[in-house]
């Protein structure tokens, strides 16, 4: 009886997860998307000023170079004022973090981005800093961070449906089951993290081209990258970005279905 009861409860959990996801659903005119979020931009924008002094932290702070600083915010803005960037509700800005050993760049939800030292110092070109910030804002305006937060509600709420109706006091082994649930969510999760990164891709192309950048630095920012991995053992599969060589043909893909006679010349490198 009480292994019925479980069942029950557990189902009821599922279910009210799967409703509460499948009911919020938003248009995105930048994708052309039907998204499902639980969030508006308002609230995008407040969790991610709420977030960006302590992610500064994490990375030593803002840079101290305030020429430097002030040209990668005026890439940014560049970006965004030439594409649909500047139609969406999402207040950008762009800082350039202290930290000159690690190589990343990162957006929060609502616009603001950063790009650390390390990075930019092994971009060799403005338009692979420009890749770069296209990217980001690809992830922003994609509204990538209220998609996955959606998304983590409603593996977490499956997971632990699962973790209710299968675990049994009484039975030990059967923790193993609850486990393996809650290992299904998160490689679900990792995969949705990794088709953000190829749409960001994909997106960045159009808008670096549309601010007068050439695409295919992309390709340059995927080599600095992939000379900048830390050995991340593990297949692909389990890792939460894409491997930047296995980026490179969807990005030369987007850039031929973007310019299907080439790209044209006196675009900034």
């Amino acid at each position: 009886m009480r292994g019925s009861l479980r069942l029950v409860i557990g189902l009821l959990i599922a279910a009210f997860s799967l409703v509460t996801y499948w009911c919020n659903q938003e248009y995105n005119p930048v994708t052309g998307e039907t998204q499902h979020v639980n969030m508006s931009a308002d609230q995008e924008i407040a969790l991610g000023l709420q977030a960006a002094p302590g992610m500064a932290q994490q990375y030593g702070g803002l840079h101290s170079d305030q020429e430097a600083a002030a040209r990668v915010k005026e890439i940014g803005q560049r970006i965004v004022q030439s594409t649909k960037a500047r139609e969406t509700p999402y207040q950008f800005d762009f800082h350039l973090l202290a930290d000159e050993s690690t190589i990343n760049a990162f957006a929060l939800p609502g616009g603001q981005i950063f790009l650390t030292a390390g990075l930019l110092a092994r971009l060799k070109t403005e338009g692979q800093v420009a890749g770069v910030l296209g990217h980001e804002i690809g992830h922003v305006v994609a509204r990538h961070s209220a998609e996955q937060i959606a998304k983590s509600q409603l593996t977490q709420g499956i997971s632990g449906a699962a973790a209710v109706a299968t675990y049994d006091p009484q039975n030990p082994s059967s923790a193993s089951a609850a486990a393996a649930a809650a290992m299904i969510g998160k490689l679900m999760n990792l995969k949705y993290g990794r088709d953000d990164e190829l749409e960001s891709d994909e997106l960045s192309v159009l808008f670096v081209s549309q601010a007068g950048y050439d695409p295919r630095a992309m390709i340059g920012v995927m080599e600095v990258l992939s000379e900048g991995r830390s050995g991340a053992g593990g297949p692909e599969f389990f890792q939460t970005h894409p491997n930047p060589e296995n980026r490179v043909g969807r990005i030369e893909q987007a850039i031929a279905s973007a310019f299907p006679n080439g790209v044209p010349s006196g675009l900034i490198p």
